[in-house]
């Protein structure tokens, strides 16, 4: 199971570690990789906040924007069978299948709770 952590709109994924017995938290959508690691919660949220710091601080030399852009665009791959079947779903909501993927998307995914 993973929870979240917010660090000034900057979101980390927070796992344990078993072999290491720490947790371990790693930034997402970032334009590279930053992670951290703590025994406990108060530590994990000191590594984190340094971490990204660190992070920052490098794009801002390289002149690198730190966050991912998204475009709001990503292909699929899917069965033609279900390709068939949401298009039929569709078409009885009178919708695209664009539109008809996006309402479902929007029910389905809901912001993660932080810690």
């Amino acid at each position: 199971m993973s929870n979240l952590m917010d660090f000034s709109g900057y979101k980390a994924i927070i796992n344990y570690d078993s072999e290491i017995e720490m947790f371990r938290g790693e930034f997402t959508n970032l334009n590279g990789g930053a992670d951290f690691y703590a025994t406990n919660v108060e530590d994990l949220r000191i590594e984190g906040a340094t971490s990204l710091k660190v992070f920052i601080d490098m794009c801002k030399a390289d002149n690198v924007e730190p966050k991912k852009s998204f475009s709001g665009k990503f292909n699929l791959r899917i069965s033609p069978r279900l390709h068939e079947e949401l298009a039929l779903a569709a078409a009885v909501e009178s919708t695209s299948i664009n539109q008809w993927v996006i309402d479902t998307l929007s029910q389905s995914v809901r912001p993660a709770q932080s810690l």
